[in-house]
């Protein structure tokens, strides 16, 4: 039996080079995730699947998201934190928040910085930035 499987990805351009985040279910779940990454597009794919469970076509179909012009443009600050002894610094630049990391590690043997980001609903640790520097 021949049938057809649909999927959607949060994607920020149509380049062949692209991000991609997904899968999800539902067109919706897919535009609320482009939103929040603030990603251009949502990207449908369907895949015909043949009688043995194996792929026979690949459709690709981009769908251009409508600017949001509903919510203000909060600018995004970033926050150190020192996860040892609490001392904290607000930056407005990601270098800034890594250098400020490097020293207060430096100064202090055995403290971990940890990193937060805030675009006006809070704040979001970024797990793992340290390997994202390397």
């Amino acid at each position: 039996m021949i049938y057809k499987e649909t999927f959607w990805m949060a994607c920020d351009s149509t380049e062949q080079l692209r991000a991609e985040y997904g899968p999800f279910h539902t067109r919706a779940e897919a535009e609320r995730e482009a939103g929040k990454l603030g990603f251009d597009y949502i990207l449908r794919y369907e895949h015909v699947i043949g009688e043995n469970d194996d792929i026979k076509e690949v459709r690709c179909i981009f769908i251009e998201l409508q600017p949001q012009r509903s919510l203000p443009l909060v600018p995004t600050k970033l926050h150190t934190r020192c996860a040892s002894c609490g001392e904290s610094a607000v930056h407005e630049l990601s270098w800034q928040a890594e250098v400020w990391a490097d020293i207060h590690e430096f100064e202090h043997s055995r403290h971990r910085v940890r990193l937060f980001e805030h675009r006006g609903e809070g704040l979001k640790e970024i797990a793992g930035w340290r390997d994202l520097c390397a």
